[in-house]
């Protein structure tokens, strides 16, 4: 059996710039502040790889992999309905900045590309970019227009809300 094909190109963009953006395709771009510190950024770092920012949004993640890492596959399900399988496409690990992006497959009712980086600014502060380029695959996220988008946004926010909560910061 032939593993799926990812459903856009530029596979890995969002690696060299996290506002990539293909023509045709819709931009996101969250950054949301985590807190502060070293210990604040590990937690954070080891929190996102581990998927256990998504596992405490309530996503569903199917995943043979403990960590994100190039070539694993997950498939994010909500509420057991709304299958969407990925592929990790590229990871970073550097001592003030971290992440991941995956990329869709068939199946998936977008396509495109999602990054979730932590980085540590120069003054200590924390930060989440949850970065994407994305258009409807499906009929229904066709049908959902700029509803479908507004739920992105959402989500976005919620994982800098969530990944701030389970790294100690709950301001």
């Amino acid at each position: 059996m032939s593993s799926p094909h990812f459903t856009y190109e530029p596979v890995g963009a969002t690696r060299e710039n996290l506002t990539a953006c293909p023509p045709g395709f819709h931009s996101l771009h969250v950054r949301s502040r985590i807190g502060e510190g070293e210990e604040v950024f590990r937690s954070a770092v080891e929190t996102l790889f581990t998927w256990r920012m998504h596992r405490a949004m309530g996503v569903g993640i199917e995943t043979d992999a403990d960590r994100a890492a190039p070539g694993v596959d997950v498939t994010v399900s909500l509420a057991g309905l709304l299958k969407a399988p990925c592929r990790v496409v590229w990871t970073l690990s550097e001592p003030r900045r971290a992440g991941w992006a995956y990329g869709t497959l068939e199946g998936h009712p977008e396509s495109g590309e999602e990054a979730f980086v932590v980085d540590r600014t120069g003054d200590g502060t924390v930060w989440l970019t949850v970065a994407a380029f994305s258009r409807p695959h499906k009929w229904y996220t066709r049908a959902g227009g700029p509803a479908t988008r507004a739920l992105q946004h959402a989500y976005a926010h919620r994982c800098g809300t969530t990944l701030r909560k389970l790294s100690g910061q709950n301001t």
